[in-house]
């Protein structure tokens, strides 16, 4: 599986975007586990977020999931740190 996360926004407007795929990888079945929640948890419509707070594209297969600080739920922000390799 495909996994790809881009972020955007913050104070500094300063985007970063990393992808990864989860065969061969140690966690990649909890990666599997975490994109499948992502993807059934998606707003119908375009997540909004606060003024200076991050906005992420999360893309599992080529399918868009959007969401945004401080209204991430547990999964969404546990794949991103993956994805992105730092906090969300």
């Amino acid at each position: 599986m495909r996994i790809e996360v881009s972020r955007s926004g913050g104070f500094a407007g300063i985007g970063r975007r990393a992808a990864l795929d989860t065969a061969g990888r140690a966690d990649g079945a909890r990666l599997e586990e975490l994109a499948r929640e992502v993807a059934a948890q998606a707003p119908r419509s375009g997540a909004h977020g606060v003024p200076d707070g991050f906005h992420y594209e999360i893309t599992i297969d080529g399918r868009t999931v959007e969401c945004a600080d401080p209204h991430l739920t547990p999964a969404q922000r546990e794949l991103v740190q993956a994805v992105l390799g730092e906090g969300a």
